[in-house]
C-alpha cells in the first residue's frame, strides 16, 4: 500500500498541531508526532515524507481557506483530516460568531474531499472528531455528534480510511479510569494523543488487509 517517497498531510486544528510551529523540524509533539514517528521507524526503506498542517482554532471553514496552500500545492499521496472539534464547541464557547452547523460542516468537508481526488492521487484518512470534556453526556459532546455522523458518510462516499477517534475515547470513558487523557477536556496529554495515534495507526494498517 505504502510507496516509495510517499507523501503524507496531517492536517487539522490544535489537536493536530500541537507544537509544530515551536519544532525545528515542524511535527510538533502530540499525537501527529507519534504517527510520524511510528511510519519513520516502521518503514525507513521508504523515505516517506510527512508534514502537520494543523493549526489552533480551525474549523473546517479555515481549512478550505488554506487548503490549496497546506494541501494540494505538497500533491500527497495521503491526507489525513482531523476537524470538526471547534465546529461544534463554538458553539458553546463562542455563541455569537458565525456558527458552522452540521449542515455547513459536511457541505464543505465534501467539497474538499472532491476537490483533493480531482486534483491528486492522494487516499484520504477521516478521522472522527475526539471529544468536547470528558464526561459522554455533556452538552458539547452530544452537540458533536452529527459532526461525527457526517465525517461517516463521507468516509463511506469517498471510500476513505474511517479513524474511530471518537469510538475510542467513548470507549476509554466507558472502562471509568481515573486516568484523565486531556488538559482541559478537548486538548490532548501524551496519554490522549498516545490513544489518538495508535487509533490512526491500527486504522491505517487494517486497511492494508
Amino acid at each position: 500500500m505504502l510507496k516509495q517517497d510517499d507523501t503524507f498531510v496531517l492536517i487539522g486544528d490544535s489537536i493536530t498541531e500541537n507544537g509544530r510551529f515551536e519544532d525545528p523540524q515542524g511535527i510538533g509533539i502530540g499525537y501527529a508526532a507519534l504517527i510520524h514517528d511510528y511510519l519513520m521507524v516502521k518503514h525507513p526503506e521508504l523515505h516517506l515524507a510527512i508534514y502537520n498542517r494543523g493549526i489552533s482554532g480551525n474549523r473546517v471553514t479555515d481549512l478550505e481557506d488554506r487548503w490549496q496552500q497546506d494541501v494540494l500545492d505538497l500533491n500527497p499521496d495521503w491526507v489525513s483530516i482531523s476537524i470538526g472539534v471547534n465546529d461544534a464547541w463554538s458553539q458553546t464557547k463562542h455563541p455569537d460568531r458565525e456558527q458552522v452547523y452540521p449542515e455547513l460542516f459536511e457541505e464543505i468537508y465534501d467539497r474538499l474531499l472532491r476537490y483533493t481526488l480531482e486534483k491528486t492521487n492522494a487516499r484520504l484518512i477521516l478521522m472522527e472528531p475526539t471529544i468536547i470534556k470528558e464526561e459522554l453526556d455533556s452538552e458539547e459532546n452530544q452537540t458533536l455528534k452529527p459532526y461525527i455522523e457526517a465525517v461517516h458518510r463521507l468516509a463511506i462516499k469517498y471510500d476513505a480510511i474511517l479513524v474511530p477517534t471518537n469510538q475510542a475515547f467513548q470507549t476509554y470513558l466507558e472502562a471509568e479510569s481515573k486516568v484523565p487523557v486531556t488538559t482541559d477536556g478537548v486538548h490532548m496529554n501524551s496519554k490522549g494523543d498516545v490513544l489518538m495515534a495508535t487509533t490512526w495507526i491500527d486504522a491505517f494498517n487494517q486497511s492494508d488487509k
